[in-house]
Formats: C-alpha cells, structure tokens, sequence
C-alpha cells in the first residue's frame, strides 16, 4: 500500500514537471497530455520501439493486448501520470493568464 502511494505520487510530479518544462519550452500548453498515452504504451509493453517501424501491426495488436492486461494498481499509477499532465496544462494557463511569460 506504502509503495502504491509513493508511486502515485512520483508519477503525479515528474510528470507534472517533464509537461510543465515542454509547456514552457515549446508553449504549446496540452502538448504532454496528446503525447502522455504513446508514453503509456512504452512503459506497458515489452517490445523494441525498431519493430513499431519494421511490422507495425504486430506491434501494435501486441502493445494494445498487453495494455489491456494490467492491473488496477497500474492503471491507478498511470492515471495519477496523466492527471499530473493535465493539471500542469491549467497552471500554465493560469500563470500566463496572470502576466507571467515563461520563455
């Protein structure tokens, strides 16, 4: 239970930091959160980013099986990843609906 906690926890910030840098750096503000479940995918399946290119088809049938299968303390993590995303959308509109210009 400790470790579901700490997890959620990690994921909610690093990726509130990693979208909130992209925000600042590209300004395009929901960017992470478009790109958020190809991360997922990553994360979820076992297979080499090569054979995305080589048989995509396979590729991908095998990523969606396989995201599919996880578990609810997975989905838990990963949905704590990508609420992190989006709140770090809604802080940068508000800083610069505020003045603040971030680069």
């Amino acid at each position: 239970m400790i470790q579901l906690i700490v997890s959620v926890i990690l994921f909610f910030v690093i990726f509130f930091g990693i979208a909130f840098i992209l925000n600042m750096l590209l300004r395009r503000t929901w960017l992470m959160a478009f790109i958020y479940p190809f991360i997922v995918l990553l994360i979820v399946d076992n297979i080499p980013i090569g054979d995305y290119f080589s048989s995509p088809g396979q590729a991908f049938s095998k990523a969606f099986s396989e995201l599919f299968s996880i578990n609810t303390w997975d989905v838990i993590i990963l949905s704590a990843g990508f609420l992190g995303t989006i709140v770090s959308g809604f802080v940068i509109k508000f800083l610069r609906k505020n003045g603040y210009q971030m680069f």
